[in-house]
């Protein structure tokens, strides 16, 4: 990683409705920004309770027990699972600052956080794009054609064309630079 920005400024919010094809997309920029030996990062907000391991296993007991945080670790892999116990979820600003470093970080969902954007928009899905309504998104992916009167400055990428996609994308990554 070059350059002396803050994570904050390195981050790619990834925006739709459910059933757009966010994941699906960003399983695709991932594998390939990996494969080009860049560091990526990703947030995945949901909505759902979590269920990170069995319920009986020891970690599980531990949290259930009290403990505020618990990490499990292994030769391959680690996890911290944070107990919130009604405290408020924490702001994206404090999960990027809990990330190590990278080349890009993109985030699915904090829809309203104000991050640079990228929408995924099918029209099939049957609801309306975001793009109209966030000034932070600046790039729609989309399997329909680019509509009249969209804003100055907002890139419209062929969904079906991962690779403009990803040049697109590389080209922010490179800025971050």
């Amino acid at each position: 990683m070059q350059g002396e920005q803050s994570p904050a400024h390195r981050v790619i919010g990834v925006v739709g409705r459910s059933g757009s094809g966010k994941t699906t997309l960003l399983e695709l920029v991932v594998a390939r920004l990996a494969a080009q030996g860049l560091r990526v990062n990703v947030i995945k907000h949901s909505h759902h309770d979590l269920e990170l391991e069995p319920p009986g296993k020891d970690s599980a007991r531990l949290r259930r027990a009290g403990a505020a945080e618990v990490m499990v670790s292994s030769p391959y892999r680690f996890a911290i699972v944070r107990e919130l116990r009604g405290a408020p979820e924490p702001g994206l600003d404090e999960q990027l600052a809990r990330l190590g470093p990278a080349d890009l970080t993109l985030v699915e969902g904090f829809k309203s956080w104000p991050v640079p954007k990228l929408e995924v928009y099918r029209a099939a899905v049957g609801q309306p794009p975001l793009y109209p309504l966030d000034p932070d998104i600046v790039a729609v992916a989309s399997d329909a054609s680019r509509p009249a009167g969209l804003a100055a400055g907002v890139a419209w990428l062929d969904l079906n064309d991962p690779e403009t996609v990803l040049a697109w994308i590389g080209g922010r990554v490179e800025a971050f630079r």
